[in-house]
């Protein structure tokens, strides 16, 4: 996936109000931006980061720039737009990129399955194959080294466990995709320590069949893509 037209560079100078942040464009401007990301965005939005934004053409919108990547002053690189990962994702599996996920031959987007009126991001189907229900989720959360999902609370994410393992123990595939959006993580791991409840449905989705497939996406101020399958274990 490649940014049209290409981004622009920022300083950070706050992020509020959840969807809105102030920066200080290249030729020394302040300009608010709109930052699509509901979660806590810990180590994301540390002020004096480097923010990668897009432009829209769509004259109507109130704030014109979204926030896309942050370069921290670590150095590391993370997708905070979450609306992103699924279009990586999906990118990623019309190519055959991710092994797991190959061979299905369509793939539909936003369909609704469940007891919980819920939405699949994907379901993948092919006449010689079980249906494969994939629920993406987006990690940036950085600690000590690792990375953890979720970064707050998540009641939607909990509805989509129980979902998932439903599906599975109904007999068809139901895999829980996790898009690492942040190059400094190497694994992932359930944060139990800030959600325990989903850890805990988490285990049970696993037990019940649901596969957990983690991947770390390839980042850069041109595009993102899918990079290289990483380690998923329990910690909850």
């Amino acid at each position: 996936m490649e940014f049209h037209p290409p981004l622009q560079a920022g300083t950070l100078v706050q992020r509020y109000k959840r969807f809105l942040a102030d920066i200080i464009t290249q030729d020394g401007r302040t300009i608010t931006i709109h930052c699509a990301n509901t979660g806590a965005m810990t180590g994301c939005a540390t002020p004096g980061d480097t923010v990668w934004y897009s432009e829209s053409a769509n004259a109507k919108r109130k704030y014109p720039h979204s926030w896309e990547l942050t370069q921290t002053q670590a150095g590391h690189l993370i997708c905070v737009n979450t609306m992103q990962a699924n279009r990586v994702v999906a990118e990623a599996i019309a190519q055959n990129r991710i092994p797991e996920l190959a061979g299905y031959q369509t793939l539909a987007q936003e369909v609704r399955y469940g007891s919980e009126n819920s939405r699949v991001d994907f379901l993948l189907t092919d006449p010689q194959k079980k249906p494969c229900y994939v629920e993406v989720k987006s990690v940036t959360l950085l600690e000590n080294g690792h990375g953890y999902f979720p970064d707050t609370v998540t009641l939607r994410g909990q509805k989509h466990l129980r979902e998932l393992q439903a599906i599975a123990e109904a007999g068809n595939r139901a895999v829980l995709f996790f898009a690492v959006l942040h190059s400094g993580i190497e694994a992932v791991s359930d944060a139990a320590h800030i959600d325990k409840k989903y850890s805990s449905l988490l285990q049970q989705a696993s037990q019940s069949g649901t596969e957990v497939i983690c991947y770390r996406m390839r980042m850069t101020p041109d595009g993102i893509t899918a990079g290289e399958k990483i380690p998923f274990a329990f910690m909850g």
